[in-house]
């Protein structure tokens, strides 16, 4: 099994129409957060089903997909790890969360994080009481290590657990980028479908100083009278 293997097989799937509609769906242009990646064109269906037919890949060769410029290649490389990590033993799933959190730099996009980070970062810690790693990925200073954190806490949410998340709302308030609002408001809706009183106490504490995309992400799910009562909270007199 070879990282070069994957890749001919990726590039007899790839769609040249749809790789340039990709480039322009994961923001390629200079100055953008994708600025540089380049697509073959797969679907993420096809793309999936390449990496089931892989599941004994080295991690040597998975750096080497990693390291690919294809973005579906990286794609393909998550999907593996996850695969692995979810079948793995305790031992080898320290291997591969090391490996993974040594090459975040490259999950560079939001839909590599999103595709991996809850499955490897959130599953290994989430009976774990030490969460440390969670708040040093959100003081990273590199943009995927911030939504490695914040998605990663969707494993604990689907078990109701919902603190290290509304810790991450609140430190991200004043975060420039929309990829961390977008992430952090889903994250925060994911607490509502659990427990809307949660998520509401969180709103009445914050909507004010929240910005508009995660607001509007986090209440998605509200009823269209409360959604327009949050969306109008900074106008409203609480005292």
């Amino acid at each position: 099994m070879s990282a070069q293997e994957i890749k001919n097989k990726l590039i007899t799937l790839g769609n040249p129409e749809k790789a340039h509609h990709s480039s322009y769906f994961f923001k390629t242009a200079k100055g953008q957060y994708g600025y540089g990646d380049k697509f073959i064109g797969c679907t993420v269906p096809e793309t999936r089903s390449v990496a089931k037919q892989y599941q004994g890949l080295s991690l040597k060769e998975n750096k080497k997909l990693l390291d690919d410029e294809m973005h579906e290649c990286r794609l393909c490389a998550v999907f593996i790890l996850t695969d692995q990590f979810k079948k793995a033993n305790e031992i080898d799933r320290n291997e591969i969360l090391n490996f993974y959190l040594a090459h975040t730099y490259r999950v560079n996009n939001w839909d590599l994080v999103d595709a991996s980070s809850y499955k490897i970062v959130g599953e290994w810690l989430k009976n774990r009481t030490d969460r440390s790693l969670i708040y040093q990925l959100a003081d990273s200073e590199l943009l995927w290590d911030q939504r490695i954190a914040v998605v990663s806490t969707l494993t604990f949410i689907r078990n109701n657990d919902f603190n290290d998340i509304l810790k991450l709302s609140e430190k991200f308030l004043t975060h420039q980028h929309d990829l961390i609002h977008k992430a952090c408001g889903w994250m925060l809706r994911e607490v509502g479908k659990r427990d809307e009183a949660v998520l509401t106490f969180f709103l009445d504490e914050y909507a004010a100083q929240m910005p508009r995309t995660m607001l509007r992400y986090s209440i998605e799910k509200f009823p269209e009278d409360l959604r327009k009562y949050y969306l109008n909270y900074k106008t409203i007199d609480r005292n």
